[in-house]
């Protein structure tokens, strides 16, 4: 009860900051909602310095809301505010001295594959080809930072089962609140601020043939399609899970709701988070049966998609189609781009530096020939970062994350864990499979949550133990009491 309390705390927090933007944006009331925000801030820092998890928990909310949020209020500096939450975490755990925090926690695989990723990021500040340490600052906090810093409080603070369940209470809670923000975009139009960013430059991409990719308030359609679409697949793989018919109908129904917003951000790529995410799902829950029917259905869809022009007066299913079609304009483009790489690439084992692409490669070398080149994928923005070095380095370490959590989600005995572990691996499957064709493992919240995941891949035995012990601990306390009541 105290921790459902502790959540329609921070849930009435966020509503009130939403409530005070609103009044802010539309009736430029500044001194009204400057009272309401300070006596909530006051609050608000004394309940996250409660714990290092409640620093955690607010992450994960600046992580989907901070992007959104400065599009109403350009002059807060609210660029930083994961990385001030993940700061606070830290901050909290040195101020409880009191706190029991188990350090062999941290001896494990995963904490080692983190510290040689941080390494070879740290030591990019010496490739020769780099132009500018303050890019290589704001870039690596998406590289390699927010993941050294979430892994290991993750692994410390929020390592318990119930810290799991809020971990999925708080992912779906923002993806609802996203969903009914992009609803309102989709029914009625974009608003005033959301006008303002789109002639920033995003209407080139986000308006196509007068229809509208919807964003809600995430960074760009691509990300809000991917990471919506990563809920809904969790929801989705938790709906067939061993729980209560009443959860199983929200989630699934939840599950319907994220997608349909999938399919109207019109993020092609994003499709692949589902369609990987439940393959992976099917071939870790060992459901061989269940994976043929499975595979039957997505070979339906395939060819309803490559072979059919059925539906094609729906500009969404006529979006969608296009995502199969080799002769697509963006995908010949990006085809081009990926062989210039090459050649650039051919002598630069090391990169060219972090920050030396995409959108910090054109504030801080504009005009050199990786910012002025779209990567359009995850994997191709490392390889051109950090060379085929880099790049083989960070496959490998995603690739063994991946397998050893498997292996370790599959000595799970309670079947509910084991279920929510396999939609975490399901999700972090599409994640990695869906960021060759979009930049989104290191964005925000997309990043956080699978770098969350990982860390309760690693912690699935002792989540398991906590379940299996409870029972032992209950039996106990009987004998005893019974052992009491003979004497």
């Amino acid at each position: 009860m105290e921790n459902q309390g502790k959540i329609k705390v921070f849930l009435l927090i966020a509503a009130t900051i939403l409530t005070a933007l609103v009044m802010v944006t539309y009736l430029n009331i500044l001194g009204i909602a400057a009272l309401f925000a300070i006596p909530i801030a006051v609050v608000f820092f004394y309940w996250v310095l409660q714990h290092p998890r409640n620093a955690l928990y607010f992450t994960i909310g600046c992580a989907f809301m901070a992007i959104g949020v400065i599009r109403y209020l350009p002059s807060l500096p609210l660029g930083l505010t994961v990385d001030f939450a993940l700061i606070l975490s830290i901050v909290a755990a040195a101020f409880h001295t009191n706190l029991k925090t188990d350090f062999n926690k941290l001896e494990n695989g995963l904490m080692v594959v983190t510290g040689i990723w941080l390494l070879y990021n740290i030591a990019q500040i010496a490739n020769p080809e780099a132009r500018s340490t303050a890019a290589w600052f704001y870039a690596v906090r998406g590289t390699a930072l927010y993941m050294v810093l979430t892994i290991p409080i993750t692994l410390l603070y929020a390592r318990t089962n119930k810290d799991l369940d809020r971990f999925f209470k708080l992912i779906f809670s923002f993806s609802l609140l996203a969903s009914i923000w992009g609803l309102r975009q989709y029914i009625f139009g974009v608003d005033a601020a959301e006008e303002r960013w789109l002639n920033t430059g995003p209407r080139t991409t986000h308006i196509l043939f007068g229809n509208l990719r919807v964003f809600s308030f995430f960074s760009d359609a691509g990300q809000f399609g991917a990471g919506i679409g990563h809920a809904g697949l969790m929801a989705a793989i938790l709906a067939v899970g061993p729980f209560p018919t009443k959860t199983r109908i929200t989630l699934g129904v939840m599950a319907l709701l994220f997608f349909y917003l999938l399919v109207i951000s019109g993020t092609r790529g994003a499709l692949f988070v589902p369609i990987a995410g439940a393959m992976a799902y099917l071939f870790a829950s060992k459901n061989f049966t269940t994976m043929g029917t499975g595979i039957l259905v997505l070979g339906a869809l395939f060819f309803f998609l490559k072979f059919s022009n059925i539906g094609n007066q729906n500009y969404q299913i006529r979006r969608m189609r296009s995502a199969l079609d080799p002769q697509d304009a963006s995908l010949t483009v990006r085809k081009l781009n990926q062989e210039r790489f090459k050649m650039y690439l051919a002598t630069r084992p090391f990169g060219g530096g972090i920050g030396t692409s995409g959108s910090w490669g054109q504030r801080f070398s504009p005009g050199t020939f990786l910012a002025e080149t779209p990567n359009d994928s995850w994997y191709v923005k490392i390889w051109a970062e950090m060379g085929i070095i880099g790049l083989s380095l960070h496959l490998f370490i995603l690739a063994y994350i991946s397998l050893i959590g498997l292996l370790k989600i599959w000595k799970v005995k309670d079947p509910r864990l084991r279920q929510k572990l396999l939609a975490l691996f399901a999700g972090n499957f599409g994640i990695l499979v869906a960021s060759y064709g979009n930049p989104i493992l290191g964005q925000m919240p997309t990043g956080i949550i699978i770098y969350m995941s990982w860390a309760y891949f690693f912690l699935a035995v002792d989540l398991d133990n906590e379940i299996l012990e409870k029972p032992k601990i209950t039996h106990t306390h009987e004998a005893t009491a019974r052992l009491h009541h003979h004497h």
